[in-house]
């Protein structure tokens, strides 16, 4: 057994639950997406609102990238339960206050604090699925957190659109509601990790020179990772696609296709390491490439699935890496930097694709440029993991 606190015993509720902790950071800002055109139409009369309205769908992962080093710490310091508990009511209070707010900026605010609370959801829930698996197990569960993650954005899209439908731009903000009874489940179901103990007798420092290259190397990837995804729309266009129940089933093939990578590593998670990194880039080049030439919708659609099972692939392969490299008085605070680290190539993803287009004469040449710099770095990780012994699990 891996998690235990006295005689209690981690086990799979302990860990669905976790997993279903983590999936609200997720909607916080796909449930969102259907109901952007009403908010900018809602809104219109306000100045900048053509900036203002898409910041207030985002600014959440801004905050996870900067704020989740600060949870894991404090759930180092303070305890995982507490810190997970006061997230998830924070979440779900905080999260559904725009249904009664009208001001802009106050919703743009109440989507900042609730961008604190999602670093401290995904980074704690993360770090309690370390604590209370080891090994394999704890390897496998990871998968099926970024497999169960990206299935659930296909879900609260489709939720958003229908509340959105029913009842106007603020319906889907209903759905934040959910975390309350979650709540109620972490108080009752989850326990505190017997690494509480150790934590309380001395401070374990982060490693952070063995860590630095694995986060360097997660932002690479979060941006590799989210390019695609929110790219896929003006991709499609380009072959004259503009359909958005078509671009909406593009964009559901994207995250299965994440789904499909988590599920394949944990196939293969006896590789974890530069080996799998290798890999999930060479498949994620494959994918960039065709995107960029291909013709028509379904080779696009199937190229821009196939980069998206690379990322997933890559994805819970550096997550597994960082974690094999944290002493688990430090799981808290190494598990926010990698969430930060992840975020934070999100975050940029868009930024940096919309500054190179112009320098390189469009999306498709940028895509073409990813596609060279993910087959360097699939050589680069070839060699490292031929000189690099086997890693093994923590």
């Amino acid at each position: 057994m891996s998690g235990a606190a006295g005689a209690q015993v981690a086990s799979s509720r302990h860990a669905i639950l976790l997993i279903v902790t983590a999936v609200m950071p997720t909607m916080g800002i796909v449930a969102l997406v259907p109901v952007l055109p009403m908010l900018l139409r809602e809104f219109a009369p306000v100045p900048g609102s053509a900036v203002l309205v898409p910041v207030a769908l985002t600014i959440p992962a801004l905050c996870i990238a900067l704020f989740s080093p600060v949870a894991g710490a404090l759930s180092d310091r303070f305890g995982r339960k507490p810190v997970l508990l006061a997230a998830m009511l924070v979440y779900g209070l905080v999260g559904a206050l725009p249904l009664l707010l009208k001001d802009l900026t106050a919703i743009i605010g109440a989507r900042a604090v609730l961008g604190l609370a999602e670093a401290a959801i995904m980074t704690v829930s993360t770090a309690m699925l370390g604590d209370y698996f080891d090994g394999a197990r704890r390897e496998r569960w990871i998968a099926i957190q970024m497999a169960a993650v990206s299935v659930s954005a296909i879900l609260l899209v489709a939720l958003g659109g229908a509340l959105g439908e029913l009842l106007g731009s603020r319906g889907p903000f209903l759905l934040y509601l959910v975390a309350l009874p979650i709540a109620v489940a972490v108080a009752a179901m989850l326990f505190e990790p017997v690494h509480r103990a150790s934590r309380a007798a001395g401070r374990a420092k982060l490693p952070l020179g063995t860590l630095l290259p694995v986060l360097l190397i997660t932002v690479a990837v979060g941006v590799l990772f989210y390019t695609i995804i929110v790219q896929v729309g003006p991709i499609l266009e380009r072959s004259g696609v503009t359909s958005p129940a078509r671009i909406g089933l593009a964009a559901a093939g994207t995250n299965l296709g994440v789904a499909i990578g988590s599920m394949l590593f944990g196939r293969w998670k006896a590789h974890a390491g530069p080996r799998l990194l290798a890999a999930g880039l060479a498949v994620v080049a494959i994918g960039y490439a065709g995107a960029a030439l291909a013709p028509g919708f379904e080779a696009i659609t199937g190229f821009a699935i196939l980069a998206c099972i690379g990322s997933g692939l890559m994805l819970p392969n550096m997550l597994a890496w960082a974690m094999r490299r944290l002493p688990a008085a430090a799981r808290g605070s190494g598990t926010g930097a990698w969430t930060g680290a992840f975020f934070l190539g999100q975050f940029a993803a868009p930024l940096i694709a919309s500054l190179l287009a112009p320098a390189t004469g469009g999306l498709s040449q940028t895509l073409l440029l990813y596609t060279g710099l993910a087959l360097a770095g699939a050589l680069a990780a070839l060699i490292a993991g031929s000189r690099t012994p086997m890693l093994t699990s923590a």
